[in-house]
């Protein structure tokens, strides 16, 4: 007796997602108050005036940078004065000409570019121009010539930048001249650096940061957790993730992506039963909304043998949903779990309607044994010859079935 090709029980790659936090873009200094600078303007014109110093907290207290003593003329701060105006009034399009001015003019202090810098950067990121954002903090960094508070925001701001416009490397550098400098042990800080080895495919390196920033932190975030997870995945360290996955899923009982990433990886530890249980939990939810879902769902059952009653209500029910389309891959899933399931008529059905949209012959081929195997040659036949039709690696089987239908 003829039977059809044996079914596929490779696993559904999905994908395990993980949350790349960007941070929210430290508000610069230059949002502080003017008055230092009217000063500046009331005293001589023309001759430049040290800008006096205002009682803030310091972020940095382990660095060893010596932050150097703003010069002002009075003339720019009166520029600067004015476009911080224009900022706060939420005018930032003249915001950002004012800033683009200052550090466009010969005359204006470090100090001074420096501040309009931060100011741009603010603008051009709200305004998502994140590359804009990441040259001007760039320009802030090498003027050197701000506050500590200021300058180490704004290299870490770099950092995130860098990092999220797609430089991985530029943004591990930056990331790492910001801890040497600063020595922080900040988790949010520490994060980053794993961040960015994860980006870098620097797997090892990236586990051991990102372990560091969730062991500082007295409530690390479960984003965090989920990128440590995709950090151990990707570095071989698969039992690992999986410990990790856990503890995600159960401190997020209510995040599809936390529990769809732990039925994953149960499926890659082997343990299939205990991914149905969790997929099977978010369907009765009524959370799985997507065809990938349902895919993942029916597929771990097909891989599962004795399970293909469960694998083809899975299929229904999402077809019946509108969730899975009746295209040649849901189908064949369908027609192949009806088959092995003793259900021979719908399995005929499946096939009918999966063989034409498949890219060559072989669906016919499957579809023509299994007619032949039911005594209905004149199909049987005329499946054979669409298969040839479309195309076989071996087309002989085809042929072998046309001569046993008479043909």
């Amino acid at each position: 007796m003829t039977s059809p090709t044996p079914r596929n029980r490779a696993l559904l790659a999905a994908a395990v997602a993980a949350v790349l936090t960007f941070g929210v873009i430290g508000q610069a200094s230059a949002q502080r108050s003017l008055e230092e600078r009217k000063q500046a303007e009331e005293r001589k014109a023309g001759k430049t005036a040290k800008v006096e110093k205002t009682e803030t907290a310091v972020l940095y207290p382990q660095a060893t940078r010596e932050a150097p003593e703003p010069e002002l003329a009075a003339t720019t701060a009166k520029s600067l004065e004015a476009m911080t105006a224009l900022y706060q009034a939420g005018k930032t399009a003249e915001a950002r000409a004012a800033a683009d001015q200052v550090i466009a003019d010969a005359e204006a202090s470090a100090y001074a570019k420096a501040y309009a810098a931060q100011i741009a950067a603010q603008v051009a990121y709200t305004g998502g121009d994140s590359k804009a954002a990441a040259q001007y903090y760039a320009q802030a960094v090498e003027l050197d010539s701000l506050d500590n508070n200021s300058h180490y925001n704004a290299m870490f701001n770099l950092g995130q930048l860098q990092q999220a416009n797609g430089k991985p490397t530029e943004a591990l550098a930056t990331i790492e001249r910001f801890l040497a400098e600063t020595k922080s042990q900040d988790p949010s800080h520490l994060m980053m650096k794993g961040q960015a080895l994860y980006l870098a495919k620097r797997y090892p390196e990236a586990i051991t940061a990102l372990e560091q920033a969730i062991a500082a932190s007295e409530a690390p975030k479960p984003e965090w957790q989920a990128l440590l997870m995709q950090a151990q995945v990707e570095g071989g360290q698969g039992n690992a993730a999986l410990q990790t996955a856990e503890q995600v899923a159960a401190a997020q009982p209510d995040d599809k992506r936390a529990q769809m990433n732990l039925a994953v990886l149960y499926q890659q530890a082997g343990t299939p039963e205990k991914a149905i249980a969790v997929l099977e939990k978010l369907r009765t939810a009524g959370k799985l909304t997507e065809a990938s879902e349902y895919q993942q769902l029916y597929v771990t059952y097909i891989n599962m043998k004795g399970q293909e009653t469960q694998a083809i209500e899975v299929i229904e029910e999402g077809l019946q949903k509108g969730i899975l389309q009746p295209d040649f891959n849901t189908q064949v899933a369908l027609a192949q779990s009806y088959y092995f399931s003793g259900q021979t008529a719908p399995a005929i059905e499946a096939y009918q309607k999966a063989a034409p949209l498949d890219s060559d012959g072989s669906t016919y081929l499957n579809l023509a044994k299994i007619l032949l195997n039911e005594g209905r040659k004149d199909e049987a036949r005329a499946a054979a010859e669409q298969a040839k039709a479309k195309g076989l690696e071996q087309p002989d089987q085809a042929t072998s079935i046309i001569q046993s239908a008479g043909g």
